[in-house]
């Protein structure tokens, strides 16, 4: 062992970004200013809390600043609202943005501006990315990876006119970032691609991967919520077995026995003492193992104390979505999780639950000492866990939650505790006659109806828990609800005569004429099934249950905005409706007709009114009374006509009566 070779990256360690905004708030700190941080300066844990033992706190909302304070915005940077509400704050800011950073966001607010479709290569939920996010003005959305970036490059040719910018986090993956590029150039030629990466970052991928390939092992030394770190150990572990560190301490868990080059790298958040530390215990650990090192000792440990179907504690050392997850589980052995063994919910990524540096219990199910890989499997350890779950939600009557990944014949499957559970097609929905398919990769919650021991198998109920949850809701509402009270629902059926609406827990009834102010054929001429509408309770009994709603507004009523808009004397407007043999009925505004007798039509005598009107007519006519009580409104078009014609025809109808 005393050959092995120690070599460390020169570009471990600080970058400029992040040593500056170390600086700055030291400086801060020892001005005597009561300093905090948005957010934790680094993802260092040991630096944030060398801070916090010299009073600096971590604030996560601007409403936290205080007027004394001194606010620290982290190399990370902060999107323009977030900046905004600091400076309103009142307290004193000081930006620590890495320039770098800084130039993305300009990059970001112009591009924007101009109206292109802004797309960010990195972790959404980064604060860097967070940030940039919050200084585009228009459209813009995050990818992961080429993948990601080819389904949204192709949603942007269909709804970007301006066309599409691309930048990157600036400790994206080099590697990634190259692909990811290739794959833009390939769908969109004339999309604007900036080279965002951070140099120092690139510098230290590029050495660390070198590394990498000359080494055995590969240390890398940070926080395990780093970006960057976390990034390191990935690419590293592509060519070697890796291990990543928070500190010097970590290093006693690594078996270093078979190894005979060892690299040494560090995230852009780890201070310069901490990789010092690090190599310093490095050099003891291994100066010891060389004085008590045995070789048969080593071969038992390494290959004769795992087998298959044991249960072992490893960390995750590599995890990429659609391909194996790389564990190191303490032996000489490289361990893999297939992506099939990962989680029983076929709509999980390793991703979602997976993280470099977890410490995660597995299953041992195969095991080739010849190319010291070992096959590990998580979904069996959930499964034994989550069949404790379940037998004990079964005697408890525990709602469990769970998402639908298939649906079978008679009823549905739930993954739920790492465990499959079956749903039978009654007990899956409130009516048998429901769709299975609209539940798939649904989330449900459910109770457990039986467990068969044996065969290590649960049946369950998702309608259980609904119908109980309904009956608590209906209890509720009738407690609570009153006339008057307006509420939220959404229509669930409609008929002749009305529509009924769920209010949760409870359905109500809407008739056809609390509908609308409006005439209207059926009342599917209003709503749709599935709409949520604003309704108002009208009547409630409570012996059966029952609840009268109204969904038209008071405000709509057509008789209240025809007192507030019109008056006796006034000409309008109106649109013939309705003919009779006594004259015809005219609308006004929606709601409102009046009538127009026949004895109102024209100067001369009218036998029959369809000679004159006809219905969808538009005419002019002066309202002559309005009996807003009975709702009776009365029209003339004779009363438009000018005096001396209406006179010579009243002469000339009285002479003609007189000759008869």
């Amino acid at each position: 062992m005393s050959s092995c070779k120690v070599i460390t990256a020169k570009t471990a360690g600080f970058c400029f970004g992040v040593d500056r905004a170390v600086k700055m708030t030291y400086d801060a700190v020892e001005a005597g200013k009561k300093v905090a941080t948005f957010g934790p300066l680094i993802h260092n844990p040991q630096v944030v809390e060398s801070l916090a033992s010299k009073g600096v706190r971590v604030i996560d909302d601007p409403n936290q600043a205080q007027k004394e304070d001194t606010v620290i915005i982290r190399s990370h940077g902060v999107g323009l609202e977030t900046a905004r509400a600091l400076e309103e704050s009142g307290a004193e800011i000081i930006d620590a943005t890495c320039p770098f950073v800084k130039r993305i966001h300009k990059l970001a607010f112009e591009y924007s501006s101009e109206g292109r479709t802004v797309l960010i290569a990195g972790d959404k939920n980064h604060p860097e990315v967070i940030g940039i996010c919050g200084h585009c003005l228009g459209n813009h959305e995050v990818f992961a990876d080429s993948e990601e970036l080819t389904a949204k490059l192709k949603k942007s040719c269909e709804n970007s006119e301006k066309g599409v910018a691309i930048l990157a986090q600036t400790t994206y993956n080099i590697e990634m970032w190259e692909k990811c590029k290739r794959t833009a150039l390939s769908i969109m030629p004339d999309a604007v691609i900036c080279d965002t990466i951070c140099s120092a970052t690139s510098d230290r991928q590029k050495e660390a991967k070198k590394l990498s390939e000359i080494c055995d092992m590969m240390i890398i030394v940070g926080g395990r919520h780093s970006s960057n770190t976390i990034k390191l150990c990935e690419m590293c572990s592509d060519n070697c077995k890796c291990a990543l560190v928070e500190d010097a301490s970590e290093l006693y868990s690594i078996d270093f026995s078979a190894v005979k080059s060892i690299g040494i790298s560090a995230g852009a958040s780890t201070p310069a003492y901490i990789i010092k530390e690090v190599q310093t215990t490095m050099s003891e650990i291994l100066k010891n193992q060389d004085e008590e090192f045995n070789f048969e000792e080593a071969l038992e440990q390494t290959f004769k104390k795992i087998y298959t179907g044991k249960r072992v504690t490893g960390y995750i050392t590599s995890v990429k979505d659609g391909s194996d997850v790389i564990v190191d589980i303490g032996t000489k052995h490289t361990g893999y999780i297939p992506a099939s063994e990962i989680s029983e919910d076929p709509n999980v990524k390793a991703t979602d639950i997976l993280h470099v540096g977890d410490e995660v219990e597995l299953v041992v199910t195969k095991i080739n000492d010849q190319d010291g890989i070992v096959t590990l499997s998580k979904k069996q350890v959930d499964a034994q866990k989550g069949y404790e779950t379940i037998l004990k939600a079964k005697e408890e009557g525990t709602v469990l939650t769970g998402v639908v990944t298939n649906v079978i014949k008679g009823g549905v499957l739930v993954a739920s505790n790492g465990m499959k559970v079956f749903i039978p097609a009654s007990q899956a929905t409130a009516h048998r006659d429901d769709n299975l398919e609209e539940l798939l990769k649904k989330t449900v919650r459910f109770k457990i109806l039986e467990v068969n021991e044996q065969r290590k198998r649960a049946v369950g109920s998702i309608r259980a828990v609904a119908k109980e949850e309904r009956a608590a809701a209906e209890a509720k509402f009738f407690e609570t609800a009153e006339v008057g009270q307006t509420m939220t629902g959404e229509v669930k059926s409609i008929t002749d005569y009305g529509v009924f609406v769920d209010l949760g827990g409870v359905d109500g009834l809407v008739r056809k004429m609390d509908l609308t102010w409006a005439r209207i054929k059926h009342p599917s001429d209003v709503v749709s099934v599935g709409d949520r509408i604003e309704v108002t309770i009208k009547d409630i009994d409570k012996e059966n249950k029952k609840v009268s709603l109204v969904y038209k507004k008071t405000e709509d009523n057509p008789w209240e905005i025809f007192k507030a808009n019109y008056e006796v004397g006034q000409t309008v407007k109106a649109k013939i409706v309705s003919i009779t043999d006594f004259g015809a009925f005219a609308e006004i505004i929606p709601g409102i007709d009046g009538l127009i007798h026949i004895s109102q039509i024209a100067n001369q005598r009218v036998n029959k009114v369809s000679d004159i009107l006809t219905v969808g007519q538009e005419v002019e006519a002066k309202i002559t009374e309005a009996d807003l009580e009975k709702k009776r409104i009365s029209l003339s078009m004779r009363a438009l006509l000018p005096e001396e014609e209406a006179a010579e025809e009243e002469a000339s109808e009285e002479t003609n009566e007189s000759a008869e």
